[in-house]
């Protein structure tokens, strides 16, 4: 079994929790001991694709033509597209007949959890979808020393002061208003919003937002592997109120990082991240608002080592060999 991990169109998603999924199962394939290219001109037995861009469509019915094995990555959904990017509302109903194209010609579609598992089948496409965690490298992503000094001396943060960190496209859907807002009921802690995206792909709204944003509310753009880690090691708490997703990769890393995890209380936790045992979840602007404060000040139990329980159980190596397995099923 030999096995094409499309790497086409990777520069558009780099920077994107698609590109990280892609990084992550060409890792995942080593440990396995999967043999993959990523040289659509080598021989292969079966294609794995992850993005949705049109050269994707077309890889997919090249290798059907050749009577290949096609499985497609189902990381985006018409759900997870709306109130993403200037004009995303209104395509979001020609977004998903795109994505029924694609999924539909494959043999088997991956997604990462069962609540996207769920909506994707619900798209009628005929085609088998199974769930599968985008995973976390547990061994990279840990506490080690220096990490919150390299992390708090790099972004001037002292010793003592609080910081909350987010991670993502600072878009509507992953919560960047709400933490706009709450940066200015709590002024006295440090806000770090880690993504970037093109300002011209932001509405007006969220671009006046932005730069209206408290003093304390920090823009660092695009953090590296590296970096990303010591911001994880730096901060007092990690704050995803994301609206929509499948997963969550970021989320997973924190709670690999062994650091408290607030998230916003949406569907696709509802069956494996539990309230007060794994993470803390709130739905609104006051709860948010009360939640960290009591995690900040300690008066929360300490979730982490459960948390990190629930990463371990999605670490790469897991995800290789379920790979693995499911790649020799669509074969046979």
């Amino acid at each position: 079994m030999r096995v094409l991990l499309y790497t086409g169109g990777r520069n558009a998603v780099r920077q994107s929790g698609v590109g990280t999924a892609l990084s992550h199962q060409e890792r995942a394939l080593a440990m396995a001991d999967v043999d993959f290219t990523e040289n659509p001109r080598e021989e292969y037995d079966l294609v794995h694709i992850n993005t949705v861009l049109p050269d994707a469509r077309w890889m997919a019915a090249k290798a059907r033509r050749e009577g290949k094995k096609v499985v497609w990555h189902g990381h985006s959904t018409m759900e997870d597209f709306r109130r993403s990017f200037v004009g995303s509302n209104a395509a979001a109903p020609l977004f998903k007949k795109w994505l029924k194209s694609c999924y539909g010609s494959a043999d088997l579609v991956l997604t990462p959890t069962e609540y996207s598992r769920k909506l994707l089948e619900g798209y009628g496409m005929g085609v088998e979808v199974v769930p599968i965690s985008n995973g976390v490298d547990t061994g990279y992503f840990r506490k080690e020393p220096g990490q919150r000094r390299r992390f708090r001396e790099r972004w001037g943060f002292e010793e003592t002061q609080k910081v909350i960190l987010c991670v993502g496209l600072p878009i509507e859907r992953k919560g960047i208003l709400d933490v706009i807002d709450l940066a200015g009921r709590l002024p006295w802690y440090q806000f770090v919003w880690c993504g970037h995206t093109y300002a011209g792909l932001l509405p007006g709204k969220i671009r006046r937002a932005i730069a209206r944003a408290p003093g304390n509310l920090h823009f660092p753009g695009y953090l590296n592997r590296e970096e990303l880690r010591d911001a994880y090691g730096g901060c007092d708490l990690f704050f995803f109120p994301t609206y929509e997703e499948t997963e969550g990769i970021v989320m997973l890393e924190a709670l690999s990082m062994k650091i408290p995890v607030l998230v916003r209380d949406i569907p696709v936790y509802g069956d494996w991240l539990e309230h007060g045992a794994h993470v803390w979840k709130e739905r609104d602007i006051p709860g948010f608002e009360a939640r960290i404060q009591a995690i900040l000040d300690q008066t929360c139990p300490d979730l982490t080592e459960r948390g990190f329980q629930a990463a371990r159980e999605r670490d790469l190596r897991i995800v290789g060999e379920s790979l693995a397995s499911l790649y020799r099923a669509v074969i046979r």
